[in-house]
């Protein structure tokens, strides 16, 4: 079985937040939700967890609806919130004995020591939640989504706040667990998207703009390049290279401008005279090839602030 999303919307008054949503997840792959902040991607989960009622349309995991059967979809549903609410005064151990006992899991014991295991959480599980890093709290958050073995596995932003090391850990065992199960990821990451990924699934302003495969999407800017530069100003903006022939997105990132170059045209010397020409120092430019984050940028840079 699966997700299936069928036209669903939410409207909060005269806004919609999700405007008729279609899209399936299968168990085997890891389908990745994205969006920019404020397009939908919560929402939508939380109407998949059966907490947020649909204004129309509907989707049924494992073949249960989320409007007849929400009691059942949410035996099917392991949920991490993007804000993961835990029980900060109880010790970690306690509090996966308390999330067993409410899904009535039978060898709770056997079970808790297995999740443990998975979520590396041996060393803290006789600590008090409140006094973790937001890494081990992540991985509390993961260990109460797992603990009843549910079919779907729904993550808002899994990954966040971890180190190196736990991030690779994490992302090992989503990929794991991908492999049986029906998972839906959501990340600001792209190469964590990449890395896990087998589909994608972008939303814009509530609406569908891209499903397709990592390949697929990776196809479209087959041939694009990207030039990132680095000037010594601070004030320069993106606005000040609209004229530029050739190029598809122009985005700040950190101290770099990244231009997003169509097929093999090559820009510098262009972006040089410019610099010249407007008194700008340039500190490094560099040429890579144009990858995930660019199509997503690309697909939802209407509303992005640049």
């Amino acid at each position: 079985m699966s997700v299936i999303v069928q036209g669903l919307s939410k409207h909060f008054g005269t806004q919609k937040a999700v405007d008729n949503l279609s899209f399936e997840a299968h168990p085997g792959q890891i389908l990745g939700f994205l969006g920019p902040n404020g397009a939908g991607k919560t929402t939508t989960m939380k109407m998949l967890c059966c907490y947020t009622e649909p204004t129309e349309g509907t989707a049924s995991v494992e073949g249960y609806d989320i409007k007849t059967s929400p009691l059942l979809v949410r035996k099917q549903i392991g949920y991490l919130p993007e804000h993961n609410p835990l029980y900060e005064e109880m010790y970690v151990k306690e509090f996966l004995q308390f999330v067993a006992s409410i899904h009535r899991i039978e060898n709770k014991v056997g079970r808790i020591s297995d999740i443990i295991e998975m979520t590396g959480l041996g060393k803290e599980q006789n600590k008090i939640i409140g006094t973790l890093s937001k890494g081990y709290r992540q991985r509390v958050g993961l260990a109460q989504a797992i603990i009843h073995d549910p079919k779907v596995l729904i993550l808002d932003e899994p990954t966040s706040g971890l180190d190196m090391n736990q991030l690779l850990d994490i992302r090992s065992l989503i990929k794991e667990l991908g492999k049986e199960k029906t998972v839906i990821f959501s990340s600001h990451i792209m190469q964590e998207v990449q890395a896990l990924c087998d589909r994608v699934v972008i939303i814009n302003n509530g609406n569908l703009v891209a499903d397709e495969s990592i390949d697929t999407l990776r196809n479209r800017m087959e041939g694009n390049r990207s030039v990132r530069v680095e000037f010594a100003q601070n004030n320069v903006s993106t606005t000040m290279f609209n004229g530029f022939k050739n190029v598809i997105d122009v985005r700040k990132e950190g101290e770099e401008i990244i231009f997003t170059i169509k097929g093999n045209e090559d820009i510098r010397a262009e972006i040089f005279n410019f610099a010249v020409a407007n008194q700008l120092t340039i500190l490094e430019m560099k040429t890579d090839k144009a990858n995930v984050e660019d199509i997503f940028r690309k697909l939802t840079k209407s509303t992005i602030d640049v």
